[in-house]
Parts: structure tokens; sequence; C-alpha cells
């Protein structure tokens, strides 16, 4: 004979299995509300970002860093980031490119004659300075181990970049040495030990 105690434990024993089996769902459910409403969040904050002050003022710690970050984050290329912003060029190499950048070394530029540095950062030179930074800066990512004796490469300024290869070291126009690569968001950085100084157009 079944009695009323045995049937509430047994219909005691019934709701507790059906809450077991809706409990990881419930959970499952919680923590996919969360994750998207800060992914959400997280995304209107970068929108916003990029809306007020462009591509670079974005704030991603997570995600690679484009060329023009990379570059302010180094202490050897200071100068280089200066050029750059004398030549209001940091907003397009921040776009998505993707970009292969020659970046000189702060020692690099030391090697020029004295006082070309600090001519090429006034106004009324901003075009050569331009110029320079052009030639620096190809469209496209060129890797260096697809890289080939007598390669040409086209450059932002349409001027071309010969490159040299021996013994997997690679030189580019008879003067820079490759010294490091470093992979961006928006491209490759290729560091070299001296300026590339576009030939002169005819």
């Amino acid at each position: 004979m079944i009695t009323s105690d045995c049937l509430t434990e047994n219909l005691k024993l019934t709701i507790m299995k059906k809450l077991i089996r809706l409990i990881p769902i419930g959970v499952l459910i919680l923590i996919f509300s969360a994750c998207n409403s800060n992914t959400e969040s997280s995304t209107e904050t970068k929108e916003v970002a990029a809306n007020s002050s462009g591509q670079e003022a974005v704030q991603d710690d997570e995600s690679q860093k484009d060329v023009v970050k990379i570059a302010v984050g180094s202490k050897d290329h200071t100068t280089l980031v200066a050029a750059l912003k004398q030549a209001e060029y940091v907003d397009d190499l921040s776009n998505a490119g993707p970009f292969t950048v020659f970046a000189p070394t702060n020692d690099a530029f030391n090697k020029l004659p004295a006082g070309t540095v600090d001519g090429l950062m006034k106004d009324d030179k901003k075009a050569d300075l331009q110029n320079i930074l052009e030639y620096h800066v190809a469209v496209g990512v060129y890797k260096t181990e697809n890289m080939h004796d007598g390669q040409k490469i086209n450059m932002a300024n349409l001027g071309d970049i010969t490159l040299s290869v021996k013994d997997g070291k690679v030189m580019v126009n008879g003067v820079a040495n490759i010294v490091a690569s470093l992979p961006a968001a928006n491209g490759i950085i290729h560091v070299v030990d001296a300026v590339l100084l576009p030939p002169a157009k005819n």
C-alpha cells in the first residue's frame, strides 16, 4: 500500500530532478546575456572613439596594434613618429591597409647630414617630408621570407625600391638593412638602419 508520505517523497524527487535539469540552462542563459551585454558595450565604446577622433584613437589593448601604434610604442622610432605627425600621416597609416612600412630608427635619421631632419620638419618643407615618408611605405604585405634578390617594390610616392638578398639578409637600395620585422594589425613593419632617400623625380 502506497502511503501519502511516499507520494509526497516521489513528488519531491520528481520536482528536484526537473529543477536540476533546468539549472544548467539557466546558468548558460545568464552567461550568454552577460557576455553579449559586455560585447555590445565594448563595441559601442570603440565606435564612439573612432567617430570622434579617427581610427588611431580607438582604445583596444587586446587586439594586435596597427603600424602607427607599434611605432609610437617604440623608443627607437620617436623621430619617425614625429615626422609622421608633422606630415599628417598618422591617420592614413592607422587605416586598414594593408601596408608594408620600412621604419628607420632614430640612429638611422641621425646618419643624415646635420640639420636635415630639422629642416624637413618645417612647415614649408612638408611636401618634401611627405615624399620621403611615402618612399618608406608600400601597399600590400611584403614579408622577408618572400623577398628575393633584385626584387623591386613600388612605393606610395610611385618610386621603386630595390631589394638585395644574401645569406637570408635583406638590404634595401644597397644602403638599409632590415634588422627586424614586426607584424601589425594592418600590415608589417620592417625596421631599417638607414633612411631611404627617393630618387629625384624627372
